[in-house]
């Protein structure tokens, strides 16, 4: 660890550029030094990762960006369970946190690709957020891009940032019996590639759907 975290120190952040313009858009990677590599961007923060290290990545926030803190305390009360990630290290001042690296493709790219989505691994996801509210966390923003199928077969949950927040959500819910309505029934022994302007289709009518029930108070 040691080693890596001198490489944080040394080799990345001096030359790192990210900016986060639009806190409702992914941030912008200007330049990543090599041999770092961008595994992922979010509207907070950025994922990298060095070929020398391959089990674990660097998670780093965009000046001006909140969010660290509560993602600090998300993997303090998860500690080690095979569906997350386990923090290695953060750093307040620099605002990272190193993380084991999970390994999957994510629920939307199975569709996108048409790689079949093991009954299993949605198991794991609902074990997993039960798991996180018996720890006082309440799983929010859970969706297709946040949760993976990894090499295994197993469920993860990729992203626990917003784990804090206490507004109820039902986005994991919602997937999960489209999972048991549509997809198990009728695409699970012979998936398709599904096109990417279909599945923006869905996700869109998805959200204007659940701000309709939503704003009449409904729950169904």
């Amino acid at each position: 660890m040691h080693r890596y975290l001198s490489l944080i120190q040394s080799q990345l952040l001096p030359l790192l550029d990210i900016e986060s313009t639009n806190p409702l858009e992914p941030i912008t990677v200007r330049y990543l030094p090599e041999p770092w590599k961008v595994l992922g961007a979010g509207n907070y923060a950025a994922v990298v990762s060095h070929p020398e290290y391959p089990d674990r990545v660097l998670k780093l926030y965009a000046p001006g960006r909140e969010g660290w803190e509560d993602e600090v305390e998300v993997y303090r009360r998860l500690g080690n369970h095979p569906a997350y990630a386990e923090c290695f290290h953060s750093n307040r001042e620099l605002r990272y946190l190193v993380l084991r690296r999970l390994y999957g493709v994510t629920l939307y790219d199975c569709m996108r690709r048409g790689i079949r989505i093991p009954e299993q691994a949605v198991n794991d996801i609902d074990e997993a957020l039960e798991y996180a509210r018996e720890r006082g966390l309440n799983p929010h923003d859970v969706h297709g891009k946040n949760v993976m199928v990894s090499e295994n077969g197993r469920g993860a949950v990729v992203d626990v940032s917003d784990f804090l927040k206490t507004d109820p959500c039902n986005m994991w819910r919602d997937l999960r019996k489209a999972y048991y309505k549509v997809y198990l029934p009728y695409m699970h022994d012979q998936p398709v590639a599904v096109p990417d302007a279909l599945l923006n289709g869905v996700r869109k009518g998805y959200r204007w759907l659940r701000r309709g029930k939503d704003l009449l108070g409904s729950d169904s």
